[in-house]
């Protein structure tokens, strides 16, 4: 691939940037379509291209606009390579990804997903035409001197798939969880940052901070929360990063909350005496 076309915000796996090893790497604003079509544009009509891009993006829980990107792929002659691996799931009727959920799965040429997160168990895969999965088999040296998944792990996989397919419920119940707990956030005035997705970002602003707040969560109640540091976002933009699942309760996010408040106020990210009720 001569031209790999990525959005600036870190994006996709590390399989995805060793894939794009060799190719000239270009930059589009993230999730900006107009900046996409204008380097779509003044690349070489006739130069090999690559548009590599997520659906869900996991820092900032943003959605990308894949039947947009489609569209310029086609008009301008590129593949697309979509990484759904943080939707896979947890969208679309049988949890097939944003890609699904949205109607426009037909329309990527590559998707790659993978088989922990929301299928709890452990592997990644990409789906594609025939022809594409047959080059990728006799070409990927990444692929190609990997072990193989053992039987026992293929048949947690496929157990894992044919459930979360058929039991559409456990994503309705998931989103119903996340928006309870954006709830309960808002009327503590414990600050979080509004997304589409079912990621919950509680922005802190300070690395140091940061992992101080989320080590004071675990030890001292119980919680673990990712703290997300530079390089993985840019520097003054660190938060916790929570997913709510579809078994959490109600007791549990209370007392998440009532965590996140006591140490927020304790660590100067919010006033120790800010009126309840404000929304993030």
């Amino acid at each position: 691939m001569d031209l790999f076309f990525r959005p600036a915000q870190p994006c996709l796996h590390d399989c995805g940037h060793q894939g794009a090893r060799g190719s000239q790497t270009v930059i589009f604003a993230h999730n900006d379509l107009a900046d996409l079509e204008a380097k779509l544009a003044a690349a070489p009509a006739d130069a090999p291209k690559l548009i590599a891009f997520e659906s869900v993006y996991s820092m900032d829980g943003d959605i990308s606009d894949i039947a947009g990107i489609c569209a310029l792929a086609r008009r301008y002659g590129a593949l697309t390579y979509l990484d759904e691996v943080h939707a896979v799931g947890l969208y679309g009727v049988e949890g097939g990804g944003v890609s699904q959920r949205d109607g426009v799965a037909d329309q990527v040429d590559i998707i790659e997903g993978t088989l922990a997160k929301g299928f709890g168990v452990h592997g990644g895969y990409i789906t594609a035409s025939a022809t594409i999965v047959d080059f990728l088999r006799s070409t990927a040296s990444g692929f190609i001197f990997t072990t193989a998944l053992p039987p026992c792990v293929v048949g947690a996989a496929l157990a894992s798939v044919r459930k979360v397919r058929a039991e559409n419920w456990r994503r309705e119940t998931l989103f119903e969880r996340v928006n309870m707990f954006r709830h309960k956030l808002r009327a503590a005035g414990v600050p979080f940052t509004m997304t589409p997705s079912h990621i919950v970002p509680i922005p802190v602003g300070d690395a140091e901070r940061c992992k101080r707040i989320s080590r004071r969560l675990l030890n001292e109640f119980g919680h673990y929360a990712t703290p997300i540091n530079y390089p993985t976002v840019p520097e003054g933009t660190e938060r916790l990063r929570l997913t709510p699942g579809p078994f959490h309760t109600d007791e549990m996010m209370d007392d998440m909350v009532r965590a996140l408040g006591v140490l927020l106020r304790e660590e100067g990210v919010i006033p120790a005496r800010e009126a309840a009720g404000q929304a993030a």
